[in-house]
């Protein structure tokens, strides 16, 4: 396992929501705190080729059901199609259920039935079998953080809400989940000591809970193992049993993370996973999609590094002082002796000149910064 590939110049966005569908990953919408954020504009749309690693943003048809931009949504891929939901630009929040074609290249709003889920941001969602499972959030209806589970069947568009039993995570927001069979998995998220109202009080649970979804029954798992600090604005995802967790925020310690840990599905157990190469730099908000045996990390925001000229602190007593990011870092699993050995050209400034063309191409793929978003420190 080694971080591999580091290159800028991709989509600045925080807080977006990603997924993978083939070989290639849509990004739709987030915040860019460096571009005037306009509330009701269309979302944008960003794909990935994951075998070229080039972005391209969408000229997708343009109608009256195409969604407004937004942030701390969610999207979930089933079949060809992403379903949208949730998040909010800085008026409203939503709770409008949109559909992106990605072969058409075209929004729709399917029309569902049932029990729609106040409007909220910051909630998670996985697909288990045919449906759309969501959890927590914040509720800007009842400007509260939410513990409640609804599902939205995929097929018949109708929801439901998931009256769970036993005892659920706390209330939440920005937390994240991954689908592991009938369960859902849940880890970290922002909660308050005056649960659920925001109060400032802000409390960071490391605990993981799974939901039972044929059964309807929350299970805390209490690992064994070291177990990673709270946080909030993180990343996961499922690979060989694992559920690997990168990055954050804890807002009480004022930290970010860029540490990598996995939780075992079957052993229940945590570890710490220290990977070399191109580590990331630490960073909330940001996306991470896995494809075959690597996993694209791109986005979110990170302290700035310097101000005036002087190192940040990360205790310092305003941690908000951020910088939003374009760039793009890939975790291979499995990395090919191919690719090991372009580390080693790259990291020891070796001649290329006589290199095969292929190797020089996939050594262009692997250091050729995108041309999506332009330097910050670069004018005119």
């Amino acid at each position: 396992m080694k971080w591999t590939v580091h290159i800028e110049g991709g989509p600045m966005r925080v807080n977006h929501a990603a997924v993978c569908i083939g070989d290639k990953i849509y990004s739709f919408g987030g915040y860019c705190s460096t571009e005037e954020y306009k509330d009701w504009e269309p979302i944008p749309v960003h794909i990935l080729n994951t075998a070229t690693l080039r972005w391209t943003s969408v000229n997708y048809k343009r109608s009256d059901v195409v969604p407004f931009q937004r942030y701390g949504h969610t999207a979930v891929a089933y079949g060809h199609k992403v379903y949208m939901w949730g998040g909010r630009n800085n008026a409203v929040a939503c709770d409008t259920l949109s559909c992106f074609d990605t072969k058409k290249l075209e929004w729709s709003t399917p029309q569902v039935t049932g029990m729609v889920p106040y409007a909220k941001d910051g909630h998670s969602a996985c697909v288990i079998k045919n449906k759309m499972y969501i959890f927590g959030g914040f509720e800007y209806l009842t400007d509260q953080y939410s513990q409640e589970v609804h599902c939205l069947d995929l097929d018949t568009l109708q929801w439901t809400f998931i009256d769970a039993q036993g005892t659920p995570p706390s209330h939440r927001d920005f937390h994240t989940a991954v689908a592991v069979g009938d369960r859902m998995f849940v880890f970290g998220g922002r909660g308050d000591l005056n649960s659920p109202y925001n109060s400032q009080e802000e409390i960071y649970c490391p605990q993981v809970y799974y939901l039972d979804t044929i059964t309807e029954t929350w299970v805390a798992c209490n690992p064994t193992g070291i177990w990673p600090e709270g946080r909030r604005s993180h990343s996961a995802w499922l690979y060989n049993d694992f559920m690997y967790i990168f990055g954050g925020f804890n807002g009480n310690t004022r930290t970010h993370f860029n540490d990598l840990y996995r939780y075992s599905i079957k052993g229940n157990f945590w570890q710490f996973i220290n990977v070399t190469g191109s580590v990331p730099c630490k960073r909330r908000r940001q996306a991470c999609l896995i494809y075959e045996d690597k996993v694209y990390l791109f986005g979110g925001t990170s302290p700035c590094p310097h101000v005036n000229n002087r190192p940040i602190d990360e205790n310092d007593a305003n941690p908000e002082r951020l910088i939003d990011n374009s760039d793009l870092h890939i975790l291979d699993y499995t990395p090919s002796l191919k690719t090991l050995c372009i580390i080693a050209v790259l990291a020891n400034n070796l001649d290329q000149s006589t290199l095969p063309r292929d190797i020089i191409m996939d050594i262009c793929a692997m250091t050729l910064p995108n041309r999506i978003s332009r330097p910050i420190n670069q004018a005119g």
